[in-house]
């Protein structure tokens, strides 16, 4: 019996086994944890400042050369040799280019050749004058002879004048095989090669010189901006016109190292355009600007106080431009504003914001409208001593 009873124990202790590591119940084992939920974004706010501002006006400008020279042959001949780098620096008077120069070289003789006949005939013209002149006054001649006699000798001192031009525009033209700078500047690349033949019924141009330092910009105010600049001058909000400083911004944004001043205004309205043309002249040390080159240029019209917010806290809906706020909830809020132009990296703001309010300039992409935000407050006080007054670009449907 005790041998019957040993299998049916070990099964039993088996199931038990079992049943300790494989629950009836699927139900019964325990659920995973559900992940927390990830905290608010954190977006960076500053307060609206009210500042002293310059305001500016900002229209689109071209740069141009103070001097630009257009180098061409003058002489009919085959160029021999380029004696300069492409794009370098050159000095007035600097050889260009070296033209084969020997029929202009025979001219040269041919014509010193004309000169000594004339000379020996205006010698000889002179020697019988002379004669004739003596022979007269004992009636040995008569008057009618020593007429033609002086007047061989004008005509031989007259040829002998026109020898002698000839002469010197053989000379010139000789000299003209040479071809040299006319003005400093930067050369640019050479439109001809070793053996071309050029000045052959026409002055081939050869190269350009452009004089770059210092340079010029040409840009145009509408006649209102300028009506409006004229009164903010009347008015002494602005600088008299000769004194007004001018700013450039490249095509990067960034705005020029050095300042400039206007060198003339147009004192005629365009009819066609309702603008008016005016020029200003910036240092070029480093050769930066290139002429041809579209910038932006910035003119103090007047000054102003206002609230301004940085650039990038601002931005444009259907509804128009907007900045995004945090209210007691920490909520995100949108809220419309109008904008008087830029000052230095800042919007000055008319309508919209008032000073001390905070806007979101980091973290924007992740400040949804109504969602829950962390602010975090930047402190962008200027530093004790650094300038309160700013410059600001006012846009033209903007100008107060």
């Amino acid at each position: 019996m005790h041998t019957r009873l040993t299998p049916i124990l070990t099964a039993l202790c088996l199931a038990l086994l079992l049943s300790g590591c494989w629950p009836d119940n699927p139900s019964s084992a325990k659920a995973p944890v559900a992940p927390a939920a990830p905290p608010p974004p954190e977006v960076e706010m500053v307060a609206a400042a009210r500042k002293t501002l310059s305001l500016q006006q900002q229209v689109p400008g071209r740069l141009q050369a103070v001097r630009t020279a257009e180098v061409r042959a003058r002489v009919e001949g085959i160029v021999e040799q380029v004696l300069f780098a492409e794009g370098s620096e050159v000095k007035a008077g600097a050889p260009l280019y070296r033209l084969d120069a020997r029929a202009l070289e025979s001219q040269v003789k041919s014509a010193q050749a004309a000169v000594d006949s004339a000379i020996a005939e205006r010698l000889l013209a002179k020697q019988t004058v002379d004669r004739a002149n003596t022979l007269v006054n004992t009636k040995a001649i008569s008057h009618q002879e020593f007429d033609q006699a002086d007047a061989r000798y004008k005509k031989a001192a007259a040829d002998l004048l026109a020898a002698e031009a000839a002469l010197g525009r053989a000379r010139i033209d000789l000299e003209y095989t040479h071809v040299t700078a006319p003005i400093d500047g930067r050369v640019g690349r050479t439109l001809v090669t070793e053996g071309a033949l050029v000045g052959q019924k026409e002055a081939t141009r050869l190269t350009t010189i452009e004089q770059l330092d210092p340079i010029r910009v040409n840009f145009t105010l509408s006649s209102p901006e300028w009506f409006r600049l004229q009164r903010a001058i009347r008015q002494g909000g602005a600088q008299p016109i000769a004194q007004v400083a001018v700013q450039l911004l490249l095509d990067d944004d960034v705005p020029y190292s050095l300042t400039g001043h206007l060198l003339f205004t147009d004192m005629a309205v365009d009819p066609q355009t309702g603008s008016v043309a005016l020029r200003a002249e910036f240092a070029n040390p480093d050769r930066v600007l290139l002429p041809g080159q579209f910038v932006r240029v910035q003119i103090a019209l007047a000054t102003a106080e206002g609230v301004t917010v940085p650039q990038r806290a601002v931005q444009t809906s259907p509804q128009g431009q907007m900045v995004l706020m945090v209210d007691e909830h920490n909520k995100v809020t949108p809220r419309l504003i109008k904008t008087g132009g830029f000052s230095g990296q800042d919007w000055l703001v008319t309508e919209g914001v008032k000073a001390g309010e905070k806007v979101i300039v980091n973290g924007v992409q992740k400040a949804r409208p109504g969602s829950v935000v962390t602010p975090k407050i930047l402190d962008v006080t200027p530093p004790v001593g650094g300038a309160q007054e700013q410059s600001a670009t006012t846009p033209a449907t903007h100008i107060p």
